[in-house]
């Protein structure tokens, strides 16, 4: 999910057809857009939560096991605002330069082996109880390795059965059907695979990092939506599930729909992961209590629900961090000043590195070692 993550901020905000459709499209009846934005607000939620819950699950077996996972330092957060601009205004170029047919027939030949391998992980716990017990499973043990002796390094160790390849199969059978088509529920199918995958694997290690990471996108957002085209015109021009859409003209015209709303990704997952570590430290106070989630979601909502409303008012896309990261921020603070835990939620890490030993003077260890 590496590649995911870094392709998520390029279109890190809600994009309605408000703008587009005022020109180009008959305007969206006020029923279709209540579906399509209520449709999409519920849509960015399920993520979090699974995402958050699962992340938990995901932090346990790593713990269990004596691995650490990949979590991003502070250094890391002050940086990806950076990485996400050129990445985000080197994709502009390159629409504005080769034909835009070619490179998005490009990313989806890419994005549809990404997106069945994150649909079959989310669906394989869901299927599995589905699938008979006289399906004749077997399992294998997959290990790829490059390099020989001390340089030998362990690329693949995936372990997986006969059920897994079905879920693949089934996966691939929807990352066929939107390479053929491009439909939306299938776009939303891998959007929502990409979204909880995210949410799930992607941490952030502490408070302050995911403070610094979401104050360094809030002003990413803002510049590259109000300061420039580039971010608008990278959303309507990159095809790939990335985004979650939802027709405005659904009960008019059925699936068949064609006048979309649109929410990025990145919109879902950056705060998502911060709502997910909240979820976590809740976990870590051991008192049954998930306040801090729970307020940090409740932000999110009303977070987005701010978007919706101001992009109507302005009819102009709105870069959503600008309202959701106040929100995802101020909340867990607001609840750690009432019950006085700000130094514990600023001091909590889910992978606290072990402390070190003091050196000792050599003098003192070498008159200890007589003494003995």
């Amino acid at each position: 999910m590496a590649d995911t993550a870094t392709e998520m901020p390029v279109v890190n905000e809600t994009v309605n057809g408000t703008a587009e459709n005022v020109t180009a499209k008959i305007p969206a009846t006020p029923e279709g857009m209540f579906v399509a934005y209520s449709s999409l607000v519920i849509m960015a939620l399920i993520p979090i939560f699974l995402g958050s819950l699962r992340s938990v699950r995901y932090h346990k077996e790593q713990k269990e096991s004596g691995e650490k996972p990949e979590t991003m330092s502070s250094k890391d957060a002050a940086m990806f605002p950076i990485i996400a601009s050129c990445t985000l205004f080197g994709i502009y170029l390159i629409f504005q330069i080769f034909s835009k047919e070619y490179i998005n027939m490009l990313l989806a030949v890419y994005f549809f082996f990404l997106g069945v391998l994150a649909l079959a992980h989310i669906a394989s716990p869901i299927l599995h109880p589905l699938i008979p017990p006289l399906f004749p499973n077997q399992e294998y043990h997959m290990i790829f390795t490059q390099g020989a002796g001390d340089k030998k390094e362990e690329l693949v160790n995936w372990k997986f059965d006969r059920k897994d390849l079905l879920v693949i199969a089934l996966s691939g059978v929807i990352g066929l059907w939107y390479l053929m088509k491009k439909h939306w529920i299938a776009n939303n199918l891998f959007g929502l695979a990409f979204a909880v995958n995210g949410v799930e694997f992607l941490s952030l290690n502490s408070i302050t990092t995911g403070c610094i990471l979401l104050g360094g996108l809030f002003v990413y957002d803002v510049f590259w939506v109000f300061g420039t085209n580039v971010m608008v015109t990278v959303a309507k021009s990159f095809e790939a599930p990335i985004k979650l859409v939802f027709p405005q003209d659904l009960l008019e015209n059925g699936l068949g729909a064609s006048n979309f709303a649109m929410l990025g990704l990145g919109d879902i997952v950056i705060p998502g992961i911060f709502i997910a570590l909240l979820l976590r430290f809740d976990n870590s106070r051991r008192k049954g209590s998930r306040t801090y989630f729970y307020a940090s979601f409740l932000a999110y909502f009303l977070g987005l629900l701010a978007t919706i409303l101001v992009m109507h008012v302005f009819k102009h896309a709105q870069p959503a961090l600008l309202y959701l990261v106040p929100a995802c921020i101020s909340a867990p603070i607001l609840v750690a000043l009432v019950r006085g835990e700000i130094k514990p939620l600023f001091n909590y890490e889910d992978h606290p590195e072990p402390k070190t030993d003091e050196k000792k003077d050599p003098a003192t260890e070498k008159s200890a070692k007589k003494n003995k």
